[in-house]
């Protein structure tokens, strides 16, 4: 890594790779100098529209690449832990999208790589690096609505309305309804409010849910409660079959946070106190657009200029422990991916 500048590599050429990628332009100390793909075509035609020098259709490459300082994983979710694993072994810090792995079992082996050889690893959660959603745990750390009770959280888009939908419905063969690829709603939008809901309260100490799944076998929607030894409940609810408020809310002892919608990017949010009016806090314009992901960005290059091989905003207990509730939400919902047997999820312990 140079002085003045951190080298990213990109890795995948999709939605969240250009999201990213653009989202970078507002780090001046942030420099994109090679993507990669499993082909050459779709990563040269990537590094076209953004400028990158080099362009590779292999991942291999890329991990040899002493140029790189650090790569963001945004392959499909079932290609996590090969890809990270991958970088990490040759030398290379990640960013890797969420979720994380598949299950905890993978998180646990990247993680365990990532620290025998030193290297900086963090799950690009980039709601927990938000501003807003930094002022909203500070608050409740703080006491601001007193201890914690209760926290509900949802996040569901109506598939049928996405571009791919045929007939009124995602087909099979869509990312989000095929096993092979980690399809359904939970990993792909139930971390959010699973993650939200452990920002503030931590791992849960039990966990009941329920799920519609799809012929293939994935959810289409889940519910799961979760609770803690405190007392605390946590309600959250992920769908692919209907778009939901995706809003979120924040109960204690002496009063409430309530956010709208896109809970996990939020530009407001109002803090009811017993006995006080409300409080509506505004996102600061200078902090750039509310679905940016330059904040977790500017976090790893941080970290990275530090010397530290993990952020304190995305730990990787954390990360983990959010694995883990997935997977206990997955035991008890009956869905299971290609090639994981019985027992081998992480479920959390109760």
């Amino acid at each position: 890594m140079t002085e003045q500048r951190v080298r990213w590599g990109i890795l995948a050429t999709g939605g969240m790779s250009a999201t990213f990628t653009a989202d970078l332009v507002d780090l001046p100390d942030a420099e994109v100098v090679a993507v990669a793909s499993r082909s050459a075509e779709p990563a040269k035609a990537f590094a076209e529209r953004f400028g990158i020098p080099r362009a590779y259709g292999d991942w291999e490459s890329l991990a040899r690449d002493e140029e790189v300082d650090v790569v963001y994983v945004a392959t499909p979710h079932s290609a996590h832990r090969a890809a990270a694993g991958l970088m990490l072994e040759a030398g290379r810090d990640v960013l890797c999208e969420k979720p994380f792995t598949l299950n905890a079992r993978e998180a646990r082996e990247l993680v365990a790589l990532a620290r025998d050889n030193g290297r900086f690893l963090m799950e690009a959660m980039w709601m927990y690096c938000h501003p807003m959603v930094r002022r909203l745990k500070a608050l409740v750390d703080d006491g601001a609505i007193g201890e914690v009770r209760s926290v509900q959280a949802d996040f569901g888009l109506a598939g049928h309305l996405l571009p791919e939908a045929r007939n009124g419905a995602l087909p099979a063969s869509h990312r989000l309804r095929d096993p092979a690829l980690g399809g359904g709603a939970l990993l792909d939008l139930g971390v959010y409010p699973v993650s939200f809901t452990q920002l503030l309260l931590g791992e849960p100490s039990d966990v009941a849910a329920r799920a519609v799944l799809s012929e293939e076998g994935v959810d289409l929607q889940t519910g799961a409660l979760l609770s803690w030894e405190s007392g605390a409940l946590a309600s959250v609810h992920c769908s692919i079959v209907g778009g939901t408020a995706t809003s979120a809310s924040v109960t204690g002892s002496k009063g409430r946070i309530d956010i709208p919608y896109g809970f996990f990017f939020p530009d407001r949010f109002t803090l009811h106190r017993d006995g006080r009016d409300p409080e509506e806090f505004t996102a600061d314009p200078a902090d750039g657009p509310r679905a940016s992901l330059k904040h977790e960005a500017a976090e790893v290059m941080r970290a990275l200029r530090a010397g530290e091989t993990e952020s304190p905003l995305v730990p990787l207990d954390g990360t983990l422990a959010v694995m883990r509730t997935l997977d206990t939400i997955r035991e008890r919902v009956g869905v299971r991916y290609p090639g994981e047997a019985t027992g081998t999820l992480g479920v959390t312990p109760a």
